[in-house]
């Protein structure tokens, strides 16, 4: 198997030193007279062959083209993109962000091993842990977001740590430096969930420690409420010789590790995702995703600056019982924000409102211009309810441990001007105050 860049060697990919926002808009694109400035879409499922030792050696390498579920070269655009935007060895790029976390995790554990993750995970990924991967034989100990509680639940079969960016919806930051610390030393691989880091705009995990990242690219990366995808990506030089996945011998006595060393973990990743399981993102999506990266970054900057005003102006609001955004001095993660979200800290807020459960239902069913979704990282402002919607699944006792509330709002903050999103959401607090004000009575 060849390295990745050699893989998409016709692609712009030779921008390492250019700032990021030129890489978005340049890596991936191929170069030359009669080529098009944009990505086409090749809308092909088979590849043909020179001969029978060129399909023999696809076959067995990945090296090449040969069926469209293994590998297209829109797809390979997008992840050159995406690698480039994360400073990472490679990536493979799935049909959902979920199947990207459920290929982080079986690429590295099998049945018999166990992971650790935080309890401050998307509730999607931890209905993931606890409700699909025990049917597999693989368990987790899901821990408080810090170093020393995930050291205390290492096992010697422990195969992989994940954590993610910045909570959902606790809004907590893991300290990775500390983290990455802990997993270096037992030699157990740190997976990041960096979805809201942005694809790299607002936090790049492997200049932390991370080993492998992976994103929901539906959200900021497309960024219109309009693709679904997701990437597993790893880091340049990493190391799974110590895993047995990857150090066990095959039939003709060779491991994974031998046949393709730092890359052996995307190559399982691609033929396990891809070829066996089928977790394939449509060309056609690929490309709105790779144009929704290129406006990424301008993106989030907007949107960071409006959710921390938003943040500051519903502190001291009526009908708002409490604030949560990384980027106010008052929240625990504000010197981990700073630290390893440099840019901004996400474009994601929650807050309690007055009246409890019925409070909420009143604040959400009163907003006319924000829409009740359940998206993250749209143009458009989302909010929505996780005690009834995205960590409504888990029990009542997981909900609080991930900070959910039944009088929580999560809001996703898009593009419109402030003092609409203000307006809009001063309506919805006055309704739901006078449900506070009713059941008093």
């Amino acid at each position: 198997m060849s390295h990745p860049k050699e893989q998409s060697k016709n692609f712009v990919n030779s921008l390492d030193e250019a700032h990021s926002a030129t890489q978005a808009v340049h890596v991936g694109l191929q170069r030359g007279p009669g080529e098009g400035v944009g990505l086409p879409i090749y809308d092909a499922v088979a590849w043909e062959f020179q001969d029978l030792e060129h399909a023999a050696h696809i076959f067995a390498t990945n090296d090449g083209l040969s069926y469209s579920r293994i590998g297209n070269p829109t797809l390979s655009a997008l992840e050159a993109r995406v690698s480039a935007l994360e400073g990472a060895l490679g990536a493979v790029v799935t049909g959902t962000g979920q199947a990207a976390t459920l290929l982080s995790l079986i690429t590295l554990a099998r049945a018999g091993d166990h992971i650790v993750a935080s309890a401050s995970l998307f509730g999607g990924t931890v209905a993931l842990l606890t409700s699909v991967l025990p049917n597999f034989g693989i368990t987790t100990s899901l821990v408080a977001n810090d170093a020393e509680s995930i050291r205390a639940a290492l096992q010697p079969n422990t195969r992989a740590v994940l954590v993610e960016t910045i909570g959902n919806p606790a809004l907590d930051i893991p300290d990775f430096g500390a983290i990455s610390g802990v997993t270096r030393t037992a030699g157990v691989p740190l997976i990041v969930d960096n979805t809201w880091g942005a694809v790299g705009a607002l936090c790049q995990p492997f200049r932390h420690g991370a080993d492998i990242i992976v994103h929901s690219l539906t959200k900021w990366a497309a960024g219109h409420g309009a693709a679904l995808g997701g990437a597993v990506l790893c880091r340049p030089g990493l190391d799974c010789s110590a895993n047995p996945l990857f150090s066990e011998h095959d039939r003709e006595g060779v491991s994974l590790w031998q046949r393709h060393g730092e890359l052996a973990f995307l190559w399982r990743a691609r033929q396990l995702g891809l070829s066996q399981m089928g977790m394939v993102l449509s060309p056609q999506l690929a490309k709105s995703i790779f144009q929704g990266l290129e406006t990424m970054q301008l993106r989030v900057e907007r949107e960071c600056a409006t959710t921390l005003a938003l943040a500051h102006w519903l502190q001291s609001q009526p009908g708002v019982t409490q604030v949560a955004y990384p980027g106010l001095e008052s929240h625990p993660s504000n010197t981990l924000a700073h630290r390893y979200l440099p840019s901004g800290p996400g474009a994601v807020l929650t807050f309690n409102v007055a009246g409890g459960l019925e409070g909420a239902s009143r604040f959400l069913s009163a907003l006319t211009l924000i829409r009740r979704a359940a998206n993250l990282g749209d143009t458009r402002t989302l909010a929505i309810h996780p005690w009834t919607t995205t960590h409504g699944r888990l029990g009542e006792a997981a909900r609080i441990q991930a900070g959910v509330t039944p009088d929580l709002i999560r809001l996703s903050v898009g593009l419109e001007a402030p003092g609409d999103l203000q307006a809009d959401l001063r309506r919805a607090l006055d309704a739901a105050l006078r449900s506070e004000l009713v059941s008093s009575d």
